[in-house]
């Protein structure tokens, strides 16, 4: 049952995204290099377990779309280090905001009791995590 409503509350949040325009693989390599910082190519495709190959294409989508960049390290030339942009991180900024919004808009008029039931039930399960 938490599986279920999870899942259909990650759909009710994501269609807020639509200004946001990137598939899941796209957002999800923005996302880590927004809150995690940049990093190198091959540490990104161990994080998005996916393959160099697969990582390269994805950092260029992004890169082509303004929202993040590459760059050579400058004592080791065969690393490549990947960062968003201001526009990458202004993208997923204004995304968590529509989607923090929708969350708030299927949790109005719940009673306070309700409202301190869930974020009980939130810290558990981060606690967890």
């Amino acid at each position: 049952m938490l599986h279920s409503a999870a899942l259909r509350l990650l759909r009710r949040a994501a269609r807020a995204d639509v200004g946001m325009d990137l598939d899941g693989p796209r957002a999800s390599l923005l996302a880590v290099l927004v809150f995690g910082g940049p990093q190198t190519m091959s540490r990104l495709a161990n994080q998005e377990r996916v393959t160099p190959a697969a990582i390269t294409k994805l950092v260029a989508a992004l890169e082509e779309s303004g929202l993040a960049k590459r760059s050579r390290d400058d004592t080791d030339r065969r690393l490549v280090h990947v960062e968003a942009t201001e526009a990458g991180r202004l993208l997923l900024e204004q995304g968590r905001a529509d989607r923090v919004r929708a969350v708030a808009a299927l949790l109005k008029g719940l009673s306070q009791d309700d409202l301190d039931t869930l974020r009980r039930a939130a810290d558990i399960i981060a606690s967890r995590l």
